[in-house]
């Protein structure tokens, strides 16, 4: 049966008195940090000397060195991207790690492949958000929060579990909803998301642009239909508040038909087995492997297929459609934060 935890099943009291130290200002750590402290808590900042830094500085944070803040923590978010987590942890922080002292995960990826080993005497608790970093603060000071999973994966005092409510209480997932679930679950699931639904989608979406611009169909005109209108954010949204297949009554009935008649036809039983293969190479830990070779290898081959990425002749028609269209959320840069390390 899942269980749901809300505000009430929260206490912040757990979490009184004691200093908490968020490694890392980036995406996540500044939304997580900034929803702490205004929920009464004693948050500091650790980072290295950088942009992110200063932003801490500039946000009122009392910042320190990663090693500094972690020795003088009681609670430890590490919230620095996962390739860069172990040897941070290695250099920095584990040496500050002991009795009395909770290491907080925002994802079970190191913890579930072994990346990261921390000590039998402290507590080892996950909260998950399961939404970007900016939502996460955006959620919070509407009055609202983003869901979050929480779990414990060492539970050395016999707290840790309050602790992980408390946490996920501090940055307002309580207030809509914490998922109890496991370090396992949420490596599994996360990585199995973005590897079979979000790359494709937009794998899917550049190999339509090109099908109808080589067909000598307006490149603008392509892109509007595909998703630069925002349309396809509120199907999404629909989706959420109505489900997967009942938001088909908000389309026309030749769009239901169509979407229902030709999907099997992309999405095939060789799919299927596709995405179990997938699924696979996640448990098994054949993806990490590929992973940590790649960082080794200094991101040779991400810095390629990005560079291909956008060397794709869908930024360009991106670029004129946002000079030429005057909707609000083209305006925008486009450019995503990322954690800071």
């Amino acid at each position: 049966m899942t269980r749901v935890y809300y505000d009430s099943d929260a206490d912040l009291g757990v979490l009184q008195n004691k200093t908490l130290a968020v490694i890392g200002y980036g995406n996540q750590g500044r939304a997580q940090a900034l929803n702490m402290r205004d929920s009464g808590l004693n948050v500091v900042v650790g980072n290295r000397r950088d942009d992110y830094w200063n932003l801490a500085t500039r946000d009122g944070f009392k910042v320190l060195s990663i090693a500094e803040a972690a020795e003088i923590a009681d609670v430890i978010c590490m919230l620095i991207p996962d390739d860069v987590q172990p040897p941070v942890y290695d250099q920095f922080i584990k040496t500050y790690l002991g009795r009395g002292k909770t290491l907080d995960f925002a994802s079970g990826y190191n913890l579930y492949f072994s990346h990261i080993l921390p000590p039998e005497e402290a507590d080892v608790v996950m909260v998950a958000p399961k939404m970007i970093g900016q939502s996460v603060r955006d959620l919070y000071v509407k009055g609202s929060g983003g869901p979050a999973l929480v779990g414990v994966q060492r539970n050395a005092s016999g707290w840790a579990h309050q602790t992980a409510l408390a946490i996920a209480k501090a940055i307002g997932a309580t207030r809509v909803g914490a998922i109890e679930s496991s370090v396992e679950e949420e490596t599994i699931t996360d990585l199995f998301a973005e590897q079979t639904l979000d790359g494709p989608f937009l794998l899917s979406m550049q190999t339509a642009f090109d099908v109808l611009v080589d067909a000598g169909y307006n490149p603008e005109v392509v892109l509007l239909e595909l998703y630069s209108s925002g349309e396809v954010i509120e199907v999404l949204k629909d989706i959420v508040t109505a489900g997967l297949y009942r938001q088909l009554d908000n389309h026309s009935t030749t769009s239901q038909y169509g979407q229902l008649t030709r999907a099997p036809m992309i999405v095939s039983q060789n799919t299927k087995t596709i995405y179990q293969q997938i699924l696979d190479d996640i448990k098994n830990g054949k993806f990490s492997e590929e992973w940590e070779l790649e960082r080794e290898a200094g991101y040779s081959k991400l810095t390629q297929l990005k560079k291909a990425a956008l060397a794709h002749r869908i930024n360009a028609a991106e670029d004129r459609i946002k000079r030429k269209m005057r909707l609000s959320w083209l305006s925008e840069t486009g450019e995503g934060g990322s954690s800071s390390e």
